[in-house]
């Protein structure tokens, strides 16, 4: 890997630089600052630069070549409090992938575009209506139904209307988001092909120090919006969200979702369930641990009349299957556990573990994009697909943010017999300044 290790020195220089210069002077916060100040806080400026150098083996676990490849990605956007009522927001966002060797798919380039455009209503309120309509990153909960996936070079984002109640203790919301997909070398377009809609509600007094969220939410995608069956897609997702505190420092977290509709001609009759159990503890370093289990059903029966194969939705992957983000909530049994060593303020080593399994064998398996990417139809490759260990650090001085890591998959007796069954290795290092 000559190509990467030249970037990881070149890196290196770049990160002294940049952190020096954090040390003196902070140019985009200084200027930001003043901005805000001359305003009267009503104008905030908020931009981003960066940049990841990658190197992957074993893509599609041997079916493709190996990829090594910067991902840059530039940000500049802008808050305007037009009236105490009314708040003006907007994002630039170019995203670049020089070095591909292919063309880039449109997770990693997306040419100037506008990324965020809104106007929200009344967003000071801490009780009464609000509204938020136009083009917004959105993520709910902890992006498990609907994220941004922000470790992808474009990230998502969505084209929205949001109407919303405030109370002391709760907020209920019904919205429409319908993912706004990249297109390389054009302007981005509302399209409502792929759409969801329904309602998203926040409790934060049914628990001691915990939350409650409830959502009901309805899919539809039609051809134009990218669905490849027969006729159409129509979902309905009922789901739970809880957090809260336990005893002896513990905290729990668990989600579950079902799903009716139709898929096509196919009834739909789906579950997911996720459960997280977490604590830190004071050593010399403090450490947080945590372990937690997910499962998404799968179909049993691929060529019966009904689909049982749970519909991740507009899930933000990015770390809840591992670090090399192979894998999506569908058709899975994943157990992961996460170590967290805080050496200082600013410098965060993790430590994570993954192993997964199939739910249904006769079931694909499918990436975090929700695409189907090895099948065994007979069910003769076993559930195993494999097992993750992953290792990355995150330090940061003030806007500056630096970070490095490696993964590795080891294939499982599946992926062995459904594809050429080679180990997955991901490598990164980056680096990214915000303000």
């Amino acid at each position: 890997m000559p190509r990467f290790s030249a970037a990881v020195l070149a890196a290196a220089a770049g990160w002294a630089a940049l952190a020096s210069a954090q040390s003196r002077w902070d140019p985009g916060r200084a200027a930001a600052q003043s901005i805000s100040e001359q305003t009267g806080g009503r104008l905030k400026l908020r931009g981003e630069f960066r940049s990841r150098m990658e190197a992957r083996t074993g893509v599609g676990f041997g079916r493709e070549t190996g990829i090594e490849n910067p991902l840059f990605r530039t940000r500049l956007g802008m808050e305007y409090q037009a009236a105490p009522w009314l708040k003006l927001a907007g994002l630039a966002q170019d995203c670049r992938a020089p070095l591909y060797g292919r063309p880039a798919p449109a997770s990693a380039r997306d040419t100037l575009d506008l990324h965020e455009g809104y106007l929200e209503f009344f967003p000071g309120r801490k009780r009464g209506f609000g509204a938020l309509l136009g083009r917004q990153m959105l993520s709910l909960g902890e992006g498990r139904v609907l994220g941004i996936s922000n470790w992808a070079n474009t990230s998502r984002t969505y084209d929205t209307a949001r109407f919303y109640y405030r109370l002391p203790n709760a907020r209920l919301e019904v919205l429409l988001a319908s993912f706004v997909k990249p297109r390389s070398s054009e302007f981005n377009r509302p399209g409502l092909g792929d759409r969801l809609w329904g309602t998203y509600n926040s409790f934060s007094n049914w628990l001691p120090k915990g939350v409650v969220e409830i959502y009901a939410f309805r899919r539809d995608q039609n051809r134009p919006g990218g669905f490849s069956g027969t006729g159409r897609l129509g979902i309905n997702t009922l789901g739970v969200r809880v957090a809260a505190p336990l005893a002896g420092a513990l905290r729990y977290s668990l989600e579950t979702a079902v799903q009716s509709g139709k898929v096509g001609e196919k009834p739909q009759r789906g579950f997911a369930w996720f459960s997280n159990l977490s604590r830190p503890v004071r050593l010399r370093w403090p450490v947080d641990l945590s372990i937690e289990y997910k499962y998404a059903s799968g179909t049993d029966d691929p060529g019966g009349g009904r689909s049982t194969t749970f519909d991740q939705l507009y899930a933000s992957n990015h770390d809840k299957f591992g670090h090399a983000d192979l894998l999506g909530w569908q058709n899975i049994h994943n157990l992961r556990s996460l170590n967290t060593v805080h050496f200082t303020k600013g410098l965060v080593l993790n430590l994570m573990y993954n192993n997964s399994w199939l739910a249904s064998a006769r079931d694909a398996l499918y990436n975090g994009q929700g695409r189907a990417i090895a099948r065994a139809p007979r069910g003769d490759a076993g559930r195993h697909i494999g097992q993750e260990l992953d290792l990355y650090a995150v330090s940061q001085w003030g806007g500056i943010q630096l970070g490095a890591g490696f993964a590795h998959f080891f294939a499982g007796g599946f992926l062995r017999q459904s594809t050429p069954g080679v180990n997955t290795r991901y490598l990164y290092v980056f680096q990214s300044y915000t303000f």
